[in-house]
């Protein structure tokens, strides 16, 4: 039998479990896609105490079939393209063009919708957990990835509750590390295995982000922001 999340705070729980040698660290930032990252995210950096963020990334999709991804951007430029996908999907090169533009104008939105004139969190030299609510293709995080590297951090982290069995094998050379819940022989899609996968909205992004800024601006020094201090390992050892 599949396992199966009853929805994407479930599968955040269950993902914090299996990040937990991060837990209490004060090196790390969880940095989660949106959409459906966030919720998943927000649920990682809560049991981890660290700071929440987000990192903008939109898939490019194949012309006439949206859902499959033939690339995606990200952030500062950042383009992955899926050669294979693109010549078995017949796609040309004014199409892939067409798809970039189109998705920019998306990405700058979002920016503005869930951050506004807020920074992005500092991540330079420090271990960075990027976390998604599951990963297909590898599109998308191939470009987030991409992104995070100009950024400098100490050590990246690939965090997801799902994906194919296999599919850690092409971030080898590029993360640190690859956390997943379930890695199933059998994959049609990440909405599989939850039994609720609701669209994650804009206003669902803020609040989580709301939420965990608020309880990181509120904790103490050495507190977690939930009433419990700090591990004594913060990463420089």
């Amino acid at each position: 039998m599949n396992h199966v999340f009853r929805n994407r705070a479930d599968a955040g729980q269950q993902l914090a479990d299996a990040l937990s040698r991060y837990a209490g660290r004060r090196d790390v930032v969880v940095l989660a896609l949106p959409r459906g990252g966030v919720p998943v995210g927000y649920e990682v950096a809560k049991v981890l105490c660290c700071p929440l963020d987000v990192l903008l990334v939109r898939k490019l999709g194949v012309p006439h079939n949206p859902e499959l991804a033939m690339g995606a951007i990200a952030t500062g430029d950042a383009l992955y393209l899926n050669e294979p996908v693109m010549r078995a999907a017949y796609v040309s090169a004014e199409q892939v063009e067409e798809a970039i533009e189109r998705e920019r104008i998306e990405l700058h939105r979002r920016e503005l919708a869930y951050r506004g004139e807020q920074p992005p969190a500092g991540v330079e030299g420090k271990t960075v957990i990027v976390v998604d609510d599951g990963m297909a293709t590898g599109s998308t995080m191939h470009a987030a990835l991409n992104a995070m590297r100009t950024r400098h951090p100490k050590q990246i982290v690939i965090a997801v509750p799902v994906c194919p069995a296999g599919a850690e094998a092409p971030f080898e050379s590029i993360a640190d590390d690859f956390v997943c819940v379930m890695q199933p022989d059998w994959f049609m899609g990440i909405g599989q295995f939850h039994d609720d996968f609701t669209q994650t909205s804009d206003d669902d992004v803020r609040t989580c982000l709301a939420a965990a800024h608020a309880w990181q601006r509120t904790a103490p020094s050495g507190d977690d922001g939930r009433g419990r201090a700090a591990s004594a390992d913060d990463g420089t050892a």
